[in-house]
């Protein structure tokens, strides 16, 4: 029986799931993109059954790469050294797998597709009718439109659903605290931000509760832990002070008012699909679903969006499968895409399909 793993390369995190249980590992690949191969070979050596390993990508875009093309051949290569005899299959926008020859050739149509193979899989959640799938991750959030079960994006490249507003690049971790507000209003006085990357969306889960404290996690802006000790130390230097300066009452209410801040954001983005979707299909939205590390986000933002909120059915990942699995969304679908297609292959070599 063939066993598929799923494998999504960021720029910051490389996530795997073997279709029953997922991972997301800390990997910067803009600064150590010559580690890729040696970092994969150990992932992959986690599934020793594993005989194919399905991939999607966007650290195509990390700035150790001149252009995307060159990004994308260079992961493909790591992926291919790192697999060994395993059989690789890239999935594509175009919504099926390519081989590793094919993705080699077409490289942007295998370039960020993650989020459509994620889409792909969990229309299934929604077969009939108009859907919206919410995915944030530690970067970037997702608001992709689906129609009867399928994926129906205005666009199908970063350029363009940054446009539609289908890509957002607002996440639960990495998003730099002055790129959501200028300043905060704290006792009828405003209290500007210096535009530096002194904080980060993480300092402010980790502040209101939302984000777990990880004393062995340093993948914050100044490489310290991810304590809410350090985070307010973070969020002081936001406001070019010290925790001397700022009391930790200060810090609480200012990291509640920059969350509200990107919660907006988040809730804007989806009411503006929301429309130009239900306007294109002249129906309502009546599913909706939502994954990734950021779900918390998904889940406020719905909140502001009453007439969503309190009209669809909302399906969490997190809670039908783990946090876990959530956070690996897309290795996960992968995992499962590929699997069903060895599958569906099996059966046509055998004269039942």
């Amino acid at each position: 029986m063939t066993t598929t793993i799923g494998v999504d390369i960021g720029g910051a995190n490389i996530k795997i799931s073997d279709g029953t249980d997922g991972a997301s590992i800390s990997f910067p690949l803009w600064k150590y993109p010559d580690k890729l191969n040696e970092t994969l070979q150990e992932l992959f050596l986690r599934y020793p059954a594993a005989t194919t390993i399905a991939v999607t990508m966007t650290g195509e875009l990390a700035d150790c790469f001149t252009t995307k093309n060159q990004g994308v051949r260079f992961i493909l290569d790591a992926v291919q050294r790192s697999a060994g005899k395993k059989e690789v299959l890239v999935w594509q926008t175009g919504g099926e797998f390519l081989t590793l020859e094919e993705a080699f050739e077409f490289p942007m149509l295998v370039a960020a597709a993650n989020w459509h193979a994620l889409a792909t899989w969990a229309g299934r959640m929604a077969p009939q009718g108009d859907s919206l799938l919410i995915d944030i991750g530690s970067t970037t959030t997702d608001i992709i439109p689906i129609q009867d079960g399928y994926p129906i994006p205005t666009g199908l490249t970063d350029f363009e659903r940054l446009q539609s507003q289908e890509l957002l690049y607002l996440g639960a971790k990495r998003t730099p605290l002055c790129a959501l507000a200028k300043q905060v209003r704290i006792d009828d006085i405003d209290y500007p931000l210096a535009n530096e990357f002194f904080a980060t969306t993480y300092d402010i889960g980790l502040l209101t509760g939302h984000i777990q404290e990880d004393a062995s996690c340093h993948n914050t802006s100044n490489g310290k832990p991810a304590t809410s000790v350090e985070a307010q130390i973070r969020l002081a230097r936001q406001f070019c002070c010290d925790t001397e300066e700022l009391s930790p009452d200060f810090l609480l209410q200012a990291a509640h008012l920059l969350l509200q801040e990107e919660v907006e954001m988040i809730a804007q983005g989806i009411k503006h699909v929301r429309s130009a979707f239900e306007s294109e299909s002249g129906s309502n939205v009546l599913t909706i679903l939502t994954s990734g590390e950021g779900e918390f986000l998904a889940s406020l933002a719905l909140s502001k969006v009453l007439e969503t909120a309190s009209g669809s059915p909302i399906y969490s990942f997190s809670k039908f499968g783990s946090a876990q699995l959530s956070t690996a969304a897309c290795a996960y679908a992968l995992s499962v895409l590929a699997s069903e297609r060895h599958l569906k292959d099996i059966t046509i070599e055998m004269g039942l399909g």
